[in-house]
């Protein structure tokens, strides 16, 4: 009996201190499906930086019928990665989004246009059929439209808008005279389609100054208000900044681990990472502010937002992660 008691006793020791050491559960929703878009927070995953912090990360891969802000508003994630304008949006709608760090530091949108077609430059645009995805990647399109002066509702004067499939299948089948690429994806899509770069006009909305946040990630406001969960977050953007620094430095191992997760095809995931690293800079998170404030207004103009968001971001994530 004495032996069954220290048994027991000793089992429960046992258990008592795994579940004192247990990790805090984190579950991330992606904005689309695995690749090198989110490798970072696949090496952190895969590397043990998120153990390192004493946390169980859970990714949730996204896709064309998943929006992230339905989930964390659902309950569903924890953390999701987002565009700015969709997150705003959403908030402008009563979703408690607020961005705790960016990673991406510059845009990867851009249109492009064959160079035997009809458009040369912006003054072009008029009377033509340029493709945008929607589900909120469409706004930082209508910003630049907004900003040029056109109309969005087709006719002389302005443009028709096609809400584009995600692959390039509307410029190759031309059904659109230019369409919306990724510069880490669907523009190379385009040179495996046996484009040249020589065929093809590019307008890159970072090097117009149109450019919106993409990528950043957000938790609830009310959840934020918790010091575990702010702890919890802080643990994480610093696990996640220091797996993108990781990936950024070793490119095709990052995109290997990505693959591994279930990213297709490894030279593109390769080539994708190349690209994405060129959108992180110094992978420390920080929102700019100015880029921010770009975002809103654009947002405002075209009245997607209704009112000018009030604690729609922070810096303390970001700022306890990087001490």
């Amino acid at each position: 009996m004495k032996k069954l008691t220290f048994s027991l006793f000793a089992t429960a020791m046992a258990l008592g201190a795994f579940q004192a050491h247990a990790a805090d559960p984190v579950t991330l929703q992606l904005k689309w499906v695995t690749q090198s878009q989110f490798a970072g927070y696949y090496v952190a995953k895969e590397k043990g930086f998120y153990e390192d912090e004493g946390l169980d990360v859970t990714i949730k891969p996204g896709g064309p019928d998943i929006a992230p802000e339905q989930v964390i508003a659902g309950g569903g994630a924890d953390v999701i990665v987002d565009w700015m304008g969709g997150a705003l949006a959403a908030r402008d709608k009563g979703v408690g989004l607020v961005n705790i760090a960016q990673p991406f530091k510059k845009a990867g949108m851009e249109l492009v246009c064959p160079k035997d077609g009809p458009i040369k430059s912006e003054a072009d645009f008029k009377g033509h059929t340029l493709g945008v995805w929607f589900f909120g990647n469409e706004y930082p399109f209508y910003a630049w439209m907004n900003k040029l002066g056109y109309s969005t509702e087709g006719g002389a004067d302005g443009v028709t808008v096609l809400k584009q499939s995600f692959d390039v299948q509307p410029l190759i089948q031309k059904q659109a005279d230019c369409i919306s690429v990724m510069t880490y994806n669907e523009y190379w899509q385009l040179i495996d389609a046996g484009y040249k770069p020589d065929d093809l006009i590019v307008f890159n909305y970072t090097a117009m100054g149109n450019d919106l946040l993409e990528d950043g990630l957000y938790a609830m406001e009310d959840k934020l208000k918790d010091p575990a969960f702010e702890d919890k977050m802080v643990r994480f953007v610093r696990a996640s900044m220091k797996g993108w620094k990781y990936a950024t430095e070793h490119p095709d191992e990052a995109a290997e681990i990505v693959v591994e997760n279930g990213g297709q095809d490894e030279n593109h995931q390769k080539r994708m990472m190349g690209e994405v690293a060129k959108l992180i800079d110094n992978a420390d998170g920080k929102l700019i502010e100015a880029a921010y404030d770009r975002t809103a207004k654009a947002l405002l103009d075209q009245k997607i937002i209704t009112k000018e968001p009030s604690g729609a971001w922070t810096s303390a994530i970001t700022d306890k992660a990087i001490k």
